[in-house]
């Protein structure tokens, strides 16, 4: 018994025989790998407009309201009267500069009141009914400063040139600061006006 020997036969797998057992997972083939792209949040450029737009209705308050106010502190009295007249200019002496005071402060009250609208914009800058309703509405504050613009321009014109045609003679000769200060609540009318349209063509872009 002392020289029996005991043999432990260990088989081997066919794979470990021919050394192709895999130790780490087969990676998987290239086709099926597909790259993952990250995609840019969207609204960037909305969001941008929207805080432009508001810079922009500031902007258009200050020239509005600047307007309405040279317009309706305007007035100039002549140093010289007789013993029936004295020789006055007001601004409320013209419906068409009355309805230009009104005109550019009810604008100015609008932009002022518009401004929410426009934050919502900048917060949500998906939404389009917000942009919806300040493109209608601006579009509406164009006309009507427009109007107000177009009607107190004419006026300032037969001050300054008069017309001979109808008799009209030039006033601004003798209230030439009178008419100096209606020239410059027209021109920043007309400038509420471009501001105006840039708001309606930004509403309209952001769309």
């Amino acid at each position: 018994m002392e020289g029996d020997s005991t043999t432990i036969n260990i088989t081997e797998t066919p794979k470990e025989r021919k050394g192709k057992a895999p130790l780490l997972a087969a990676p998987p083939a290239s086709s099926s790998i597909k790259p993952v792209v990250q995609k840019a949040p969207k609204g960037g450029y909305k969001r941008g407009l929207a805080i432009f737009d508001v810079v922009l209705r500031l902007a258009g308050i200050a020239a509005a309201l600047g307007a309405a106010i040279a317009m309706g502190s305007t007035d100039q009295t002549l140093p010289f009267f007789t013993q029936f007249f004295q020789f006055k200019a007001e601004f409320d002496d013209l419906p068409a500069f009355t309805f230009f005071v009104i005109a550019n402060s009810i604008t100015a009250a609008y932009l002022a009141l518009s401004i929410p609208i426009s934050i919502v914009c900048i917060v949500r800058p998906h939404l389009a009914a917000p942009r919806v309703i300040l493109l209608f509405l601006d579009t509406v504050m164009v006309a009507l400063t427009t109007a107000a613009a177009g009607g107190a321009a004419s006026i300032v014109y037969l001050a300054h040139n008069g017309n001979s045609d109808a008799n009209w003679p030039a006033i601004c000769q003798q209230f030439n600061d009178f008419c100096q200060e209606v020239s410059g609540a027209v021109v920043a009318s007309f400038l509420t006006v471009v501001v105006l349209m840039v708001l309606v063509v930004l509403s309209a872009f952001s769309l």
